[in-house]
């Protein structure tokens, strides 16, 4: 699924993975005919007189433990919605019914559910302004606080609206549609009426990354916004500053290798700032989410990224913040932190607090091994740097990756740097980021913050 945000970016990063392989791509409808599957029970004859897919018995029995994922490959039959509500009764291989879904023809994932009993097409609309509601509602106590007005208000999977996401940065609502399910008229509509009765703001905007939209064969995206407060150049602006913690920053729907800031690391930038001091060195800072923050309790910060238009954005930022920041050093390096901190660790540079904060290494299990390579080379360069009593904030943003073996490579480097590494907190995503239990794929940030002695 994406994040956020870090996704394809980090807020992105996610929830929806779209992955497929054209060259070996098999049709559903066509492969199904030569699959054997039982006959559906006479009392689900009614319910599979319109579009409806028999599962596999290890997908029926995935979605019996909570999870809302039916791969393509585990479609044993199917009859696909011809209406655009793209709405699917989803059957087990003895024709029970194990609830509904919204059906992709261009996923891996074909399948996702969105309740365990039978959805009429005309309970979606409200049941889709239901839960926008609800996901607006949890997200309340952000929304009333007057140091941030950017959170995640809608997260997809973790919201029971697999597929979508919204993002708010202060006036302006970003919408990113990640499947074919989610990309009708009917699901637009009603998420323009829900926002703008208890939102209110100024543009919507929907962005979608393109690889995404190519993938999943998506409609193309509006340039312009979906609705504006009005039709002055300024109330269709893509671009609006942001508040975070206090601290501004810039965001530009229009600019940025990513749909979003890293609105997941908002919780993660309040904490580090808790315990990092002195000299500041905050490795993939991007638009300077943690050097900033450090800058307001530490005496010199440096700040690393290999984006150049990046570093542009997070020096504004820093101008935008001298107010609140005074004349604290901050400075910005252009530079592949692989090379950076392998050159510096070797030649004695010292830091007495540090931040690693990389995008995904790991966008795919098989990637996972190669990325515990990175990451242990990242944290074991951090703790070479780091002076005695020196406090470490690694990141990792991969899925793939887990907690326990993402902990373990931390363990291993300070092994390998002969320091003794101890866990102060063990954090997460901000809590606009909920983690659905039974979906694992709603948890991908991890965020560790360590004492290294």
């Amino acid at each position: 699924m994406p994040a956020e945000d870090k996704p394809q970016s980090k807020d992105a990063k996610g929830v929806s993975p779209t992955r497929r392989d054209n060259r070996h791509r098999t049709n559903i409808e066509a492969s199904s005919k030569n699959k054997r599957h039982a006959a559906p029970s006479s009392s689900t004859r009614k319910i599979i007189q319109g579009a409806f897919a028999i599962i596999s018995r290890r997908a029926a029995d995935r979605l019996r433990a909570g999870h809302v994922w039916v791969y393509q490959s585990d479609v044993e039959k199917i009859v696909a919605p011809t209406d655009a509500s793209r709405l699917i009764a989803v059957l087990d291989p003895g024709g029970s019914l194990l609830g509904t879904a919204l059906y992709s023809a261009s996923s891996q994932i074909a399948l996702r559910l969105i309740g365990t009993g039978r959805i009429e097409n005309s309970a979606w609309p409200p049941l889709l302004k239901e839960r926008f509601r609800a996901a607006i509602a949890l997200r309340q106590p952000i929304l009333a606080n007057e140091h941030t007005d950017a959170c995640r208000l809608v997260f997809s999977e973790a919201d029971f609206l697999p597929g979508l996401i919204v993002d708010k940065y202060s006036d302006l609502l970003i919408l990113q549609i990640l499947t074919q399910g989610m990309d009708t008229s009917v699901v637009r509509d009603v998420l323009l009426e829900v926002v703008s009765e208890q939102v209110s703001p100024r543009a919507v905007f929907e962005r979608t990354d393109l690889r995404i939209r190519e993938l999943e064969q998506l409609s193309a995206a509006p340039e312009g916004p979906l609705v504006s407060r009005s039709n002055s150049p300024e109330d269709r602006s893509a671009a609006t500053i942001f508040y975070l913690n206090g601290l501004r920053f810039h965001y530009d729907a229009d600019l940025g290798q990513k749909t979003g800031a890293f609105l997941d690391q908002r919780e993660n930038y309040a904490a580090a700032a808790r315990y990092c001091r002195g000299e500041a060195l905050d490795v993939c800072t991007y638009h300077g989410g943690f050097a900033l923050h450090l800058a307001r309790i530490c005496r010199q910060v440096t700040g690393v990224d290999s984006s150049h238009a990046a570093l542009e954005v997070a020096d504004q930022n820093l101008e935008l913040n001298r107010g609140t920041l005074g004349d604290i050093a901050v400075d910005w390096i252009e530079a592949n932190a692989f090379d950076l901190l392998r050159d510096w660790s070797d030649s004695g540079s010292k830091f007495d607090s540090i931040v690693l904060d990389p995008p995904a290494f790991a966008k795919s299990k098989r990637a996972a091994e190669g990325a515990l390579r990175g990451y242990k080379e990242l944290n074991l360069r951090a703790m070479k740097m780091l002076r005695p009593g020196g406090t470490l904030v690694t990141c990792s943003c991969s899925h793939h990756v887990g907690l326990e073996d993402f902990t373990a490579v931390v363990a291993a480097a300070g092994l390998d740097a002969r320091r003794q590494v101890r866990l102060l907190e063990r954090r997460g995503a901000a809590s606009d980021h909920p983690v659905l239990l039974t979906v694992p794929e709603t948890e991908y940030l991890k965020c560790l913050i360590c004492r290294v002695d």
